[in-house]
């Protein structure tokens, strides 16, 4: 009997969210609210499932969907943002990667309407921030988003001032202990987020969603890498959240001189929202054709080392991408 393609289980969890999921409203502030009506626009809704699992062994291929065409860049220059440390937006604006625009331009606009300033864009905001220098005031005050996963994974502040790289402790010990039980890397900073977080510590963007991860070595040196994500949008984050968590797997194995094994995507709340159905019933009426190839340059041996250009896609022959907005939520 053949196996399966992998893909399925994605698609299948779409399935089951759309037949068996709750019909759940969702938190918007009043600034993205007026934003709705003014366009006409009503508020989407999310339908979810909660507690979930799928896995991916990278034998089988790099787990890029086939079934609509991912923004493989976008995942790739994200990544490499993280893995820099850096939480202001500017790098990604640099390199035309439009993914957390939103959250920067949210807490922008709100202090414009607030403050009864001249209002600007979106469009017009991205574009500010990648004409200024990144030394400039503008950059340095709106384009941080202070939080991001990054700044934790490689920066996590202390309450002594300290800041913890905590995948690099990760590495080491990969290196010198990898049987250990303990290489976690926690996003999860109860000191940033909603109530809990001070009135210098507020911030637009929502708690995390891939709130920790944890790697573990098996039989044969195999590196597996487990992530429990707390809230999914299963249409359009998803796809993104397995290619750059097995992407993260391959480029740990290798500085490490382990073998990639599984990634394994743990849910909590994973959802759909009420106007990607007409997407997501579309895209599951396709069949998955077989995985890419990912390939690193082998010559590096140093996670900061990687670069863009060091990653390369090869076979990957997806179907037509399909598009759906992104609802921006969360804040104050």
């Amino acid at each position: 009997m053949d196996k399966q393609h992998p893909e399925y289980q994605y698609l299948n969890l779409l399935q089951d969210i759309l037949d068996n999921g709750s019909d759940k409203e969702v938190f918007f502030t009043p600034e993205v609210k007026q934003q709705y009506a003014d366009r006409g626009i009503e508020q989407p809704y999310i339908r979810s499932v909660f507690g979930r699992q799928i896995r991916f062994d990278l034998k089988d291929g790099f787990p890029l969907l086939t079934t609509k065409k991912v923004f493989t860049r976008g995942i790739i220059t994200e990544l490499i943002w993280f893995l820099k440390g850096d939480s202001n937006l500017k790098y990604l604006a640099d390199n035309d990667v439009h993914i957390w625009d939103e959250w920067a331009y949210k807490k922008y606009h709100k202090y414009c309407l607030k403050n009864n300033l001249p209002d600007i864009t979106q469009a017009e905001f991205i574009q500010k921030l990648k004409e200024s220098p990144a030394e400039s005031d503008f950059v340095k005050e709106w384009g941080d988003l202070v939080t991001i996963y990054g700044r934790l994974w490689r920066r996590w502040p202390t309450s002594d001032g300290r800041e913890i790289d905590q995948l690099a402790w990760v590495i080491k010990g990969l290196r010198d202990k990898p049987f250990r039980k303990s290489y976690v890397v926690s996003a999860w900073n109860p000191e940033f987020i909603y109530e809990m977080a001070s009135e210098k510590n507020k911030n637009e963007v929502p708690p995390f969603c891939h709130t920790t991860f944890q790697f573990a070595v098996t039989e044969n040196n195999k590196l597996n890498l487990g992530m429990y994500q707390r809230s999914a949008d299963s249409f359009l984050g998803v796809p993104f959240n397995i290619a750059s968590y097995a992407l993260l797997l391959l480029m740990v194995a290798q500085v490490t001189g382990l073998e990639a094994g599984e990634f394994v995507h743990t849910f909590g709340d994973v959802h759909i929202y009420s106007n990607h159905f007409d997407a997501v019933k579309e895209q599951l009426k396709r069949e998955p054709r077989p995985f890419p190839i990912m390939k690193l340059n082998s010559e590096i041996k140093e996670i900061d080392d990687f670069k863009v250009f060091d990653l390369t896609l090869e076979n990957y022959n997806p179907q037509p991408a399909l598009k759906a907005e992104i609802a921006n939520i969360g804040g104050f």
